[in-house]
């Protein structure tokens, strides 16, 4: 093969050279290009990142039946079933006393005795009072009889006689009157003896031998107080929004501080079925059977009440509600992922969660936790709920 002349090896090398200029300038053309796209590209990752940044992600539950029942739990105020202070009768000064404090007594049985000198004397008075209107009531209807028989024979006149006959009346009405004192200053010595009214246990004793005993109820003259404790009454002021469902049959358990591991039974018996204007509460008793006497009246009880659910109400976690101007508030995602807010009315709190008795329904999907700051209308991303 012939050699190549200068001019050919010349040409040959300028091809050369044109061809890997024009790739370089192609390779460089697609560098360029692909640097564009992808700014291009980036910039609209960023503008969609962007967009989904400005909406704000927020995670949903729906609002869930339940016919399960709650424990309603409030403080409740223990009483003995009857209750009674002891005053004396008749005045005096205290002889002797029989109980003291803790001391279980029958009805009828002698607490204390009280001598009564003022009374005595009052009867001894009284006694001799009735025998001297006794007698003089004696001479007066010997008196009547004796102008009676002078008027049958016209020896005194009618007016004498008639005189005579009210006088004699008179005279019987006032030893009537006399014996009824008697009766009463009797009557009233027969309170010496101070006795229990039902049976019981003395829970105070506020007097002591020689103590000056004034009659009647008034300020610092209660003797005893007696407590019937076999059974029990508690007291429980439950809030308006359950009252309806507090009625009597409805059972309670009791718990105290000091027997935590003990739970009784209590009856509700009765309600006052009328709300107190200022606490808006329904006063509620119950009945508890203390034969073993372990409850003590006073006492502080812990009642734990179960009522029944109501299988139409709706519930939500508390956490769902807005606290706004127009009143409590839920914010709710529609079709489009757009926020719709809407107003609610609660029904009872049951801690964690909240009856809503209108406003929404079961297939409404609800906001948790929703942002103060969030408003009608905005754009959403629901995220996935929690496992």
């Amino acid at each position: 093969m012939p050699e190549q002349t200068a001019a050919e090896r010349d040409k040959t090398l300028s091809r050369k050279i044109r061809r890997y200029s024009l790739i370089l300038l192609v390779a460089a053309l697609a560098l360029a290009a692909w640097g564009e796209i992808s700014r291009v590209m980036a910039r609209n990752a960023l503008g969609q990142e962007t967009a989904r940044d400005a909406s704000p992600t927020v995670v949903t539950i729906t609002a869930n039946r339940t016919d399960m029942g709650e424990d309603l739990v409030l403080p409740g105020t223990v009483q003995a079933f009857v209750e009674a202070p002891i005053y004396a009768r008749t005045s005096g000064y205290l002889k002797t006393w029989y109980t003291d404090i803790g001391t279980q007594v029958k009805k009828g049985q002698l607490l204390a005795e009280i001598e009564t000198p003022e009374v005595d004397q009052q009867v001894s008075q009284a006694q001799a009072d009735l025998e001297t209107a006794r007698a003089n009531e004696n001479l007066s209807s010997s008196t009547n009889k004796r102008w009676q028989g002078l008027l049958s024979t016209e020896s005194v006149s009618k007016q004498d006689a008639d005189e005579k006959a009210g006088d004699a009346a008179a005279k019987k009405a006032a030893v009537a009157s006399a014996a009824a004192n008697v009766a009463r200053l009797h009557y009233l010595g027969s309170f010496k003896r101070v006795l229990a009214p039902f049976d019981g246990v003395v829970t105070a004793r506020n007097t002591d031998i020689g103590a000056l005993i004034n009659a009647g109820q008034s300020s610092g003259t209660e003797l005893f107080r007696i407590a019937d404790t076999r059974k029990l009454r508690i007291y429980v002021q439950v809030p308006e929004a359950y009252a309806a469902a507090t009625k009597p049959g409805l059972q309670a358990e009791l718990r105290f501080t000091e027997q935590a591991n003990k739970k009784y039974i209590a009856q509700t018996v009765r309600t006052s079925n009328a709300l107190d204007p200022v606490l808006r509460t329904l006063q509620v008793e119950l009945q508890l059977d203390n034969a073993n006497r372990e409850v003590f009246p006073g006492a502080y009880a812990e009642v734990h009440f179960k009522l029944a659910g109501n299988a139409e109400s709706l519930r939500l976690p508390a956490n769902t509600v807005l606290f706004r101007a127009p009143g409590l508030q839920v914010a709710t995602v529609d079709d489009t992922k757009h926020i719709r807010l809407k107003g609610i009315v609660q029904g009872r709190d049951f801690g964690n969660t909240i009856e809503v008795l209108s406003g929404i329904d079961a297939n409404d999907t609800v906001v948790v936790n929703p942002p103060d700051s969030i408003t009608d209308g905005v754009a959403v991303r629901i995220a996935a709920p929690p496992t």
